[in-house]
């Protein structure tokens, strides 16, 4: 008897476990595609003074009126430029430099920097860096407002996800220029998650993303 009550308990306690365990958030994992990589072409290298990524995040009522937007700094990045065409590149977010440009009162802005720097969202401690590898480059179709397609890794938190940005890329003397569409990311699928669910609930999912670099031949 002693030995089916203790392996009923044990039943028990195992069942209870898978239950609690399912009910939990599934965690997320990454995934990625080959990144593209040529040597044959000459890199380029960020101009890190004159990129930027700008972000924008809204409330649940998203509006310009319920939003916050602000910056951030590249922390490095090269390209690979063959006949005047990007061929592959790699850029370094320094996510220790995000900023907020539409809150005007100090402590309020410093408030929300040190809240987005925090393990609530993007645990810069801990993961200070982001970054994007180009995987595919295409030409956007005739008509449109952007002359190519970069799809490539997106790398959040430690976590990467493939993504795809529509962008004009132009090369002349020396010189490269990127500039994205805006984009929306969903934070849920980098764990980028409010850990208070009242709060976490007024918050859209979508992060609003585009990028402006430049990259100088390097000779």
């Amino acid at each position: 008897m002693k030995k089916r009550t203790i392996l009923s308990a044990l039943l028990l306690i195992s069942a209870t476990a898978m239950i609690i365990s399912c009910g939990k958030d599934k965690p997320v994992t990454s995934e990625s595609n080959e990144v593209l990589t040529t040597n044959d072409g000459q890199i380029y290298t960020i101009d890190t003074l004159n990129s930027k990524a700008e972000w924008k995040g809204f409330k649940v009522v998203k509006s310009d009126n319920t939003s916050h937007i602000g910056t951030l700094k590249f922390e490095s990045g090269e390209v690979t430029v063959k006949n005047n065409k990007l061929e592959s590149g790699q850029f370094v977010v320094d996510m220790t430099s995000i900023s907020n440009t539409d809150l005007k009162d100090s402590e309020s802005n410093s408030k929300l920097v040190g809240h987005l720097k925090s393990a609530d969202f993007f645990d810069v401690n801990k993961f200070p860096t982001a970054s994007f590898e180009i995987t595919k480059i295409s030409e956007a179709p005739a008509g449109g407002d952007y002359n190519t397609i970069l799809d490539g890794n997106l790398t959040l938190k430690g976590i990467t996800k493939p993504a795809s940005f529509n962008a004009n890329v132009k090369v002349a003397n020396g010189e490269l220029s990127i500039a994205t569409e805006p984009k929306d990311i969903n934070r849920d699928e980098f764990g980028i998650k409010f850990q208070m669910p009242a709060a976490e609930g007024l918050i859209k999912n979508e992060i609003n993303v585009q990028m402006s670099i430049k990259a100088i031949e390097k000779k």
